[in-house]
């Protein structure tokens, strides 16, 4: 029997901030334990709720969340992943990994992760946001540290522009991370 793979799936504040409950959902179907850790501006957009009856696990939602045990839980859970799952990925939190800024319990769980983890980043955005040169060097940093990106897709923004910036299928992120 195999062991399950560990994945913390971070969530951030995009309004496809909701989507990100359907991923936790065919995670942990197939035998996944996921741990969802939700940035403050996620929870204006979705509650930690689904998430918990999704995943039957605890959601972090603050640096300061604490399991039973000595160990904080973001190093705890920096310690445990084999994969750390941004999605969506809004351009704060990419800027903020690309430049090691680490002010909530995400980024301090991405500074703190196991070398063996692997990062697989999910952006979601306005289209003007991911096209702008601050916002594509910080991809660029981020896929030379060996995270990978998957998406963003075109389409009808929740904006109303058409164009890049859609959260990838959740499907196929999904299958992209169990793979991984």
């Amino acid at each position: 029997m195999s062991v399950p793979k560990k994945i913390i799936l971070g969530v951030t504040g995009s309004i496809a901030a909701h989507k990100a409950a359907d991923l936790a959902s065919l995670l942990t179907k197939q035998k996944c334990n996921v741990r969802v850790v939700m940035t403050a501006d996620a929870q204006r957009f979705i509650t930690p709720l689904p998430f918990k009856t999704l995943t039957r696990q605890p959601v972090v939602t603050d640096l300061y969340d604490e399991d039973e045990g000595w160990k904080p839980t973001h190093i705890e859970l920096a310690d445990a992943a084999d994969l750390l799952l941004i999605a969506p990925a809004t351009a704060n939190v990419i800027a903020k990994l690309a430049h090691g800024l680490a002010d909530d319990a995400l980024t301090c769980i991405a500074l703190a992760l196991n070398p063996k983890a692997k990062i697989l980043i999910a952006p979601a955005m306005n289209g003007k946001m991911w096209r702008h040169p601050a916002t594509q060097a910080n991809v660029k940093i981020l896929k030379q540290r060996g995270a990978e990106f998957i998406g963003p897709a075109e389409g009808l923004l929740s904006c109303g522009y058409e164009g890049i910036g859609r959260l990838w299928p959740v499907e196929k992120i999904a299958a992209r991370a169990v793979r991984l």
